[in-house]
């Protein structure tokens, strides 16, 4: 293993966005909760069952926003009309309940910023001092702008996100086809890069596109669910796989 905590013939690392470099990922299930309970009560009132921390990370996290609904709402028993992409966010739709949650979420990010994982910042830092590649493969359709509200845009050479993935018809996560056009356009094969994720939908893409090496980020306490989707190590910090005496 090199001084990154990774094989020698790791040539790119691919990054997800929301809980391995931004701690947005609690924001995300906020808003998720906040929007799946509001269409669940006034659905089946009072007495509805709550969206909770295992539904998302069953069902949502990692997911394109659609996928996520539809995931969710499957798990229940419920379907809706799919609508458009363009469904105002009150629309009783599978694309209109998406756009709430995500008038929720940029509430939240208006309100409260965005922080970055530090460690996952150094991390980055060093890995490209060491001359490797790196992209950024994001579900969310606001990757660019939280890139550069915390200044991070220029640490990828490669960004792959929501908006880049709708663009080309790429089928988000678990499929590994986001993963699969970073390293494309990395010039790298998949078995010659890493992937960074926290989520379990991720890790199980990562493994369906034959990469290299998984590296599980656990914020929430749930490694060994993410060594079970198939991460290679798992870590709370990316800060940890860095050799001692590099960290700094």
């Amino acid at each position: 293993m090199t001084d990154l905590g990774l094989p020698d013939t790791i040539l790119a690392c691919l990054f997800d966005l929301d809980g391995v470099v931004t701690r947005t990922a609690v924001v995300h299930a906020a808003a998720w909760k906040e929007t799946f309970d509001a269409f669940l009560r006034e659905r089946e009132g009072e007495g509805f069952r709550p969206f909770d921390d295992t539904d998302y990370g069953e069902y949502v996290d990692g997911r394109p926003r659609a996928d996520g609904v539809r995931t969710f709402l499957a798990s229940r028993g419920i379907e809706l009309p799919e609508g458009t992409p363009d469904d105002p966010p009150e629309a009783p739709t599978v694309h209109g309940l998406g756009n709430r949650k995500n008038e929720r979420l940029l509430e939240m990010i208006r309100s409260g910023g965005v922080e970055a994982y530090e460690g996952t910042l150094r991390y980055i830092e060093r890995v490209r001092a060491r001359g490797l590649r790196t992209a950024i493969v994001s579900a969310s359709a606001n990757c660019r702008d939280v890139l550069r509200s915390i200044g991070a845009e220029e640490l990828f050479d490669v960004r792959i996100d929501g908006v880049i993935a709708a663009e080309r018809g790429l089928a988000g996560k678990p499929s590994p086809d986001t993963f699969l056009a970073a390293a494309r356009e990395l010039g790298v094969e998949p078995a010659r890069a890493a992937v960074f994720e926290d989520a379990l939908s991720g890790m199980d893409a990562a493994r369906a596109g034959g990469f290299g090496y998984v590296v599980g980020v656990d914020r929430t306490g749930r490694g060994d669910a993410l060594y079970a989707h198939g991460a290679d190590r798992v870590v709370t910090d990316l800060a940890e796989l860095l050799a001692p005496g590099t960290a700094s």
